[in-house]
């Protein structure tokens, strides 16, 4: 597997893999009906004005991520490739080494992603509430997270 950066070419990839991973983050927090395919989402919440990278299996892309300095906005992997070390290889290429500090929001009810960012070394350090980003008539609460800034 390799991570690299986005190109225009993945973009119907990555709207198939948000489109199905989308739906199960939702589905973990009973909020099915906020479901907004990616070639609208992508426009609602800035996609692109984050820093994009692909994971690439077999020259198929099977996962993403969008980040900035401070936050990892977006990380998605095709339900097929769930477990096999995709999302941990797109953070990996993010936090880099030495680690630099990023937050992460999940969405409660969402204990898989919870779990999978515990598990690269994330820290709940709160709650929050209010409305969805990029559908705002929908209320959620988030677990806050930040991974362990090196030493």
């Amino acid at each position: 597997m390799i991570v690299r950066e986005y190109s225009e070419n993945d973009w119907s990839r990555l709207c198939e893999i948000h489109d199905l991973a989308r739906l199960d983050e939702l589905r973990g927090a009973s909020l099915e009906d906020a479901f907004i395919p990616l070639e609208i989402a992508a426009q609602n919440e800035d996609l692109f004005d984050y820093h994009l990278l692909v994971a690439e299996d077999n020259d198929q892309v099977v996962g993403f991520i969008a980040h900035d300095d401070e936050e990892i906005a977006w990380l998605y992997v095709d339900p097929t490739a769930y477990r096999r070390g995709v999302g941990k290889a797109l953070v990996n290429a993010v936090i880099g080494s030495p680690a630099r500090t990023f937050s992460i929001e999940v969405l409660k009810g969402n204990i898989t992603a919870l779990n999978f960012y515990q598990s690269v070394g994330f820290i709940e350090t709160g709650i929050a509430s209010g409305r969805m980003p990029g559908n705002e008539k929908f209320h959620v609460t988030v677990h806050t997270l930040d991974n362990a800034k090196a030493t």
